[in-house]
C-alpha cells in the first residue's frame, strides 16, 4: 500500500479506511474489470453507499474487503423477461409456493453454502452474511423463495433503493428452483415500480432470462434517475 491507493500492476485502486469515502465509479480497473477499491467495512452506511454509487463488495474469506463496478454492467430491465418454454410449463405446474422475505438469513446461507464450478469457495462469508441481514432488518435487503412441502428448494436475495433492484445470489436444490423465483420477483419488482436490475456481470444463465450488457456510464445514469427520489 502507498499512501491512500493500492498500486497493481495493472493500475491503482483506493485503500479505504473506515471513513475514506469511495472514489467515482470510472477509476475502476480495466484488469481486473472493475476492481475500485480494497479495504474499508460491511456496515450499514458503507453498503447503501456502496449501491447508490453503483458499486459492490465481491472478495474471500480471510481476504480485505473487495469493491468493484464492473464495465460493462449486466442487466435485466424487467420487461425483457424471457421465460422459456420449459420454464413456463414448470411454472404451470403449481407445486411450488414463491414466498418473499420470510427466511432471509435461510437464503443467504443456502447461497453461501451453494458448491459452483467456476469458482472455489465462496464471497458470502460469516460478515457478509450479518451484514445483508441487517439490511433485511432496515427494509432494504430481500429474499424470493421458492418452497416445495414446505421446504426451501431455491432462492435469491438483493438490495432494493427506490426503483432500482441490485441481484446478489442465488441458489438451487431442486431444477428451476431459483428460476422459479426469480421470475415470480421480477414480476413482483415490475408491479412495485423497479425499471432495473443489476445482475453485475455476465453469465449464460442470466442472459437467457433476458439480462444483457450496458455500458458502466449508461449503468450509473440510468441508476441515479432511479434511486433519486429514495429517502
Amino acid at each position: 500500500m502507498q499512501g491512500n491507493y493500492y498500486q497493481l500492476s495493472t493500475g491503482k485502486v483506493a485503500a479505504l479506511e473506515i471513513n475514506t469515502p469511495f472514489p467515482p465509479a470510472s477509476n475502476a480497473l480495466k484488469e481486473p474489470n472493475g476492481l475500485l477499491a480494497i479495504g474499508g467495512d460491511l456496515s450499514k452506511e458503507r453498503l447503501l453507499n456502496a449501491y447508490r454509487s453503483g458499486i459492490f463488495p465481491w472478495f474471500s474469506e480471510g481476504d480485505p474487503v473487495l469493491w468493484w463496478s464492473p464495465n460493462p454492467r449486466m442487466v435485466l430491465f424487467p420487461q425483457d423477461l424471457k421465460i422459456s418454454k420449459s420454464l413456463n410449463k414448470r411454472l404451470n405446474k403449481n407445486d411450488y409456493e414463491v414466498r418473499f422475505n420470510t427466511n432471509f438469513r435461510q437464503v443467504i446461507e443456502a447461497c453461501a453454502n451453494t458448491h459452483r464450478a467456476d469458482q472455489k469457495g465462496t464471497w458470502i462469508t460469516s460478515g457478509i452474511i450479518d451484514a445483508y441481514c441487517e439490511l433485511h432488518s432496515l427494509g432494504y435487503a430481500h429474499s424470493a423463495e421458492t418452497w416445495i412441502d414446505n421446504t426451501l428448494v431455491g432462492g435469491l436475495y438483493g438490495i432494493k433503493i427506490n426503483k432500482m433492484f441490485y441481484g446478489e445470489s442465488m441458489f438451487h436444490h431442486v431444477t428451476d428452483a431459483s428460476k422459479i423465483a426469480f421470475t415470480l420477483l421480477v414480476q413482483f419488482l415490475k408491479n412495485e415500480g423497479v425499471e432495473m436490475i443489476d445482475c453485475q456481470m455476465n453469465t449464460k444463465h442470466l442472459a437467457s432470462l433476458g439480462a444483457h450488457e450496458i455500458s458502466r456510464t449508461e449503468f450509473m445514469n440510468k441508476m441515479n434517475k432511479l434511486i433519486e427520489s429514495d429517502d
